[in-house]
């Protein structure tokens, strides 16, 4: 039986080892510079950040030799520093009760390949590392990596740890790719992704207001996946790329400097003044240097990897330039931080080479370094910088200590490094089962391994395998909880509170930098800070100086200026090169830059260019406004004038002027006159369909009665002074009929206002507004064909032609026999008005209502005006004396004994023969009637009628010596 079981574990061993053999990868031990950094503890942290630049020669390299690195990096070396010094700030606080966190820090050489070399020492159990098909079963003595620096570097080292599922946790690692957690399960990070980054970038572009930006990024992962999501940031706010360079990442490739001058030269050219930088500090450091050397200007803005780089801030005329803006990570001071890099030293127990590389840079005494023609093994120029003033008076420079790291560089920005670490100890404290005394979980992982004395020989091979099984789900359980823990880890650090989202990062924000001029260098200031929650950026500092500018103005950087509220973008060639154009009637934009105008709600308008849409106002003639007030005005003190001039001649109706001006037909005359003044109010306030109509109609009747009566006065001194043979002056007599004349004219009148309200009747006007325009016209139409309306002012106008036509046949009767004078006047007048009237009405639809009251109003005065107030101002003046021996006089003839009596006037023509040459002879009779009949005549009526005798055979010297008497007699 004994037999049997030692034979079985014989070959279960055998089994065991067959699969286990090995495949050694021999590496360097931790005294190696690989990895400069190490100290015991329970649990190992690997540490994976860059301390060097560069590595060597890459492009020469043809074998799988050592790398070699140069250009010690402060500021990485810092990162490294701030975490080891969280990790023992952890140890000395008893965070994790009996539990010491150990570390083993190795340097990337900011290379990835280098970062996959340094997971190989890191995973290493005796200095190798054992290739299998199942990794289940192996525990690895460091159980998390804090790293690496570069998106380039972790997203290597993560597909490698992907294998063994040890969790990668990066400070500073940004890429969007990083975030896909079915291709990098195992990296988590202490700051927001990129996706974040370019959103606060682009919002930044928009913030200040710049829309046409070059952008430069590198050749590797990080620079790719951070520009792919700028462009679409961008293109998402508005903002265009001018130009798109790429950069090679690798610093020591052999085109590098030939590309940089090309990108200079593309940077100088373009009319862009933002330039966006996605690149490592190095290549912004290769770019800064030629636009020194170039004396370019321009506003830079940065991504994280350099937007807080120390080295740049302090490169020789770095104020040259231009602004630098960007975002850094959310940093935080730490005073035991700072104290600590006062007094460097090793962890006690363990040992840090790179500390002991920069006190050898820092205090060593190297005076070769300095001459001409220095040693290869001198660090840069830069690096020489750093030098201790008192370095050749130290006998021991590895036991020295100063404030340099703390006064020289930004030690806020390794808050993130800080807090990985916290994070850890955190899940750490859950995974462990610590309390405040002890932590009762299992510590040490060690490797799958049976052991055969732990078994009785009893034991079968199934209950073996099932306890193999167990052990081996253990193991994995382990290695899987940090992972997971740190996933769902919440924890609170210097009062803010920390934890990881879906994708394994932070959403905490960034800090907006300014780089202020300095007297030689730049110092960072944070000036505001973008929220990721809102996308919004909130600036802190509310007054800042811009370099690149005048007058301290936000610098420009469009491609064409902003499109005010009222136009719209014409794109020419790309989003944001592009015309201006108004947005025509209807439409609106009431936004700076939009791309379409917007059409007007129903029942709003606008015109052309405006930012808004409002109602149409309504437009007519209202009661309040000064034009209508002034014109009712008017019409009112029309109609009071007709009255009083109505009064004067009734008072005074029995004188000699109110006689010649026939009071009953002036009556008449005021009525036609006092309707035409009515219809002026008519036109005042909002239209209606019978205000139409009745407006127009009162006018025609009004008026045409008006000037009927006027023509009859006209006609009277026609027929009463012209020379007509005795047929046609019996016949013209006879056509003389005042009261038929006036009725038979305004009947006509109304004739055509009857067949146009019946036809073609006058109506609100229904045209729609002009486009032009926001007033809607409220007004009349006279008619669809506007023929009705014509027919009604060509018929008034053609009365009143015939008036003056017959006013001027008798123009030469003098004034006080005739009213020849007034009428010519006012007729003229009349049709002068109307004349300019019609052009008017033609062409301005909004000027027709006003422009026919003030006609209506113009005529209608001029008629009161020449008919009534000369006869009112010699009524009231007094009776007239000696009127015919004024005429006589005038006319050169004698003096009349008797002018009132029925005698013939006896003019001695041998006396009066040169005077009268060009004159016929006078004689003066009274009669009872207004053109009494041929035959009869009344020698009571107290009329003055003046008699012309037309004898064209008149001898001078005729015993005929007084003038023939004729019956023709027509009264003035």
């Amino acid at each position: 039986m004994m037999q049997k079981c030692a034979v079985f574990s014989s070959l279960l061993s055998a089994l065991i080892l067959f699969t286990c053999i090995p495949t050694a990868v021999h590496g360097c031990d931790f005294a190696q510079p690989a990895c400069g950094a190490a100290a015991d503890g329970d649990v190992i942290l690997g540490i994976m950040l860059p301390c060097h630049q560069k590595v060597t020669a890459l492009h020469e390299r043809v074998k799988p030799e050592r790398f070699h690195c140069s250009d010690f990096d402060l500021e990485s070396f810092i990162l490294s520093l701030a975490t080891i010094h969280e990790i023992e700030e952890i140890n000395a606080a008893g965070f994790l009760p009996g539990v010491r966190l150990g570390y083993l820090m190795c340097d990337t050489c900011s290379y990835a390949s280098k970062a996959l070399q340094s997971v190989e020492h890191m995973l290493a159990v005796n200095t190798s590392l054992t290739v299998k098909c199942d990794y289940t079963n192996s525990t690895p003595t460091v159980k998390i990596i804090l790293g690496g620096l570069y998106s380039e570097v972790s997203i290597a080292v993560a597909r490698l740890l992907n294998v063994f599922m040890v969790p990668l946790l990066s400070g500073t690692s940004s890429s969007p790719e990083l975030s896909d957690k079915t291709r990098y399960p195992v990296f988590m990070r202490t700051i927001p992704s990129d996706i974040h980054q370019t959103k606060a970038l682009a919002k930044m572009m928009l913030y200040f207001d710049w829309n046409w930006v070059g952008v430069v990024y590198g050749d590797d992962d990080y620079g790719r996946a951070a520009f792919q999501s700028f462009f679409w940031d961008a293109e998402e706010n508005g903002v265009c790329l001018a130009f798109q360079e790429v950069l090679p990442h690798y610093l020591d490739h052999s085109e590098r400097e030939h590309r940089i001058r090309q990108i200079a030269l593309q940077i100088r050219s373009s009319s862009a003044q933002v330039v966006v930088l996605i690149l490592r500090a190095e290549l912004v450091n290769a770019i800064f240097q030629e636009m020194i050397r170039t004396n370019t200007s321009r506003t830079w803005v940065a991504s994280d990897s350099w937007s807080s780089s120390w080295s740049l801030a302090q490169m020789d005329g770095i104020n040259t330039i231009g602004d630098i803006l960007g975002f850094t990570f959310i940093a935080g001071k730490s005073e035991l931080f700072d104290n600590y890099l006062k007094n460097l030293a090793a962890t006690p127990g363990g040992h840090n080479l790179f500390i002991e590389k920069y006190k050898h840079i820092r205090f060593n005494c190297t005076p070769e370094c300095f001459s001409n023609t220095p040693p290869p093994y001198c660090p840069s120029n830069d690096l020489l910088k750093i030098k201790s003033g008192d370095a050749c008076n130290i006998t021991h420079p590895q036991e020295q200590h100063d404030d340099y790291l703390v006064k020289s560089l930004d030690t806020s920005k390794a808050f993130p490094h800080r807090i990985a670490v916290w994070a850890v100890a955190n899940a750490l404290k859950k995974l462990l089962k610590c309390n405040n005394s002890s932590c009762s979980g299992e510590i040490n992982f060690p490797p799958w391994k049976v052991r055969m004395d732990s078994y009785k020989c009893g034991k079968s091979l199934g209950e073996m395998s099932s306890v193999f099984t167990k052990r081996r789900m253990n193991i994995l359980s382990l290695v899987l909880q940090l992972l997971q823990e740190l996933k769902n880890i919440e924890f609170q650090l210097e009062d803010q509170i920390f934890s990881f989202d879906e994708n394994g990062d932070f959403v905490n924000g960034y800090d907006l930098v300014m780089w202020e001029e300095g007297s030689q260098h730049r110092r960072l200031r944070r000036i505001g800070k973008y929220h990721i929650s809102n996308g919004q950026i909130e600036l802190l500092v509310k007054h800042f100086n811009w370099i690149s500018t005048v007058n301290n103005t936000t610098p420009r950087s469009r491609c064409s200026e902003r499109c005010a509220p009222g136009s719209v973008k014409k794109i020419l060639n790309v989003s944001c090169c592009y015309n201006c154009t108004l947005c025509v009637e209807g439409t609106y934009s009431d936004d700076w830059d939009l791309h379409v105008c917007k059409k007007c709600p129903n029942g709003t308008w606008s015109l052309k260019g405006w930012t808004e849409c409002g109602p149409r106002w309504e437009s007519f003639l209202r009661w309040r406004d000064p034009r209508p007030i002034s014109m009712l005005a008017a019409a009112v003190f029309g109609i009071l004038l007709l009255f009083v001039v109505f009064v004067i001649f009734l008072v005074h109706r029995d004188s000699a002027p109110m006689k010649k001006a026939e009071v009953r037909l002036s009556c008449v005359m005021m009525a036609g006159l006092g309707v035409s003044f009515a219809s002026v109010i008519c036109l005042m306030g909002r239209p209606s369909v019978h205000l139409c109509q009745a407006r127009q109609v009162m006018y025609a009747m009004g008026f045409t009665l008006c000037v009927s009566c006027i023509l009859v006065k006209a006609y009277r001194t026609f027929l009463a002074f012209l020379p007509f043979s005795q047929i046609t002056h019996r016949r013209l007599h006879k056509l003389y009929k005042p009261p038929v004349i006036i009725l038979v004219l305004t009947s006509l009148q109304g004739v055509i206002c009857l067949l146009w309200l019946l036809f073609d009747s006058p109506d609100i006007d229904d045209t729609p507004p002009s486009p032009q325009s926001m007033v809607r016209l409220i007004q009349c139409s006279e008619g669809a064909t506007f023929i009705g309306f014509g027919v009604m002012l060509g018929y008034i106008a053609l009365l009143a032609l015939v008036c003056f036509l017959l006013a001027f046949k008798g123009r030469k009767v003098p004034q006080e026999f005739s009213e020849t004078g007034y009428i010519i006047f006012s007729m003229l007048m009349y049709l002068f008005v109307w004349v300019c009237f019609i052009p008017v009405y033609i062409t301005h639809d909004e000027k027709r209502t006003p422009a026919q009251a003030s006609a209506i109003l113009v005529s209608t005065y001029g008629i009161i005006f020449c008919h009534f107030v000369p006869r009112c101002y010699r009524a009231l003046r007094g009776p007239e004396t000696d009127v015919f021996e004024r005429i006589l006089r005038r006319c050169g003839l004698a003096k009349c004994p008797n002018l009132e009596s029925d005698t013939e006037i006896n003019i001695d023509i041998q006396a009066r023969n040169t005077a009268f040459k060009r004159y016929d002879r006078f004689s003066v009779t009274s009669t009872t009637t207004i053109l009494s009949s041929l035959e009869t005549q009344n020698p009571s009526d107290s009329e003055v009628v003046v008699k012309t005798v037309f004898d064209k055979k008149i001898h001078p010297f005729s015993r005929e010596t007084n003038a023939i008497r004729r019956r023709r007699s027509i009264s003035f």
